[in-house]
């Protein structure tokens, strides 16, 4: 009886993660400069400097790419992280990271696997063509690329046919073991 509770709350955690995860604000987009410039004016200031402030990067760690709250119900379970590097395919990104949360004292199948990596244009480009030569499916909106695993591949895993899936956007790279559970990857702060 106790092993039946373990994944139902894991499932209940996660979907109220997920809920939650649609609750958040998104930033607002830097104001734009509209000016009619005169020979006496002053030059409008750049229009690619950043509104605000930038700090340092933060490394990205298995606790700080998915939401707090995820982190600590997966530690009331007893679950722990496992931390690897981050690959797309034979493609490693050193900044990245790629964590497997689980229960490492049962040997199951029944794992959260999230990643997180900065990633250049060039990289990213090359990573969704090999994916796709792969046999992987690409689908654009405007979130981003999600190249996700054949859905031939599944063996009944991910809903709405959706596994393993990268999603692609400026900069960076997420990954989880199914779409949806890509709602729960954030940029680390």
């Amino acid at each position: 009886m106790i092993q039946l509770r373990t994944p139902l709350v894991a499932a209940a955690g996660l979907v109220a993660a997920l809920t939650l995860s649609g609750c958040t604000p998104t930033p607002d987009a830097a104001p734009s400069v509209a000016a009619s410039a005169t020979a006496t004016d002053v030059p409008a200031p750049d229009s690619t400097a950043s509104a605000t402030p930038t700090t340092a990067p933060i490394d990205p760690t298995c606790e700080n790419i998915i939401p707090k709250s995820t982190a600590d119900d997966f530690k009331s379970l007893g679950w722990t992280y496992q931390e690897e590097p981050f690959r797309i395919g034979a493609t490693a990104l050193d900044e990245g990271i790629q964590c497997k949360w689980g229960d490492a004292k049962v040997a199951s199948d029944r794992v959260q696997i999230f990643g997180w990596a900065p990633i250049d244009d060039a990289t990213a480009q090359r990573a969704e063509k090999d994916l796709v030569a792969s046999g992987w499916k690409l689908e654009r909106d405007a979130t981003g690329d999600y190249v996700t695993e054949n859905p031939d591949w599944l063996g009944g895993r991910g809903a709405d046919g959706y596994g393993l899936t990268y999603l692609f956007g400026d900069g960076w790279v997420k990954f989880a073991d199914t779409r949806q559970s890509l709602l729960l990857v954030e940029t680390p702060q």
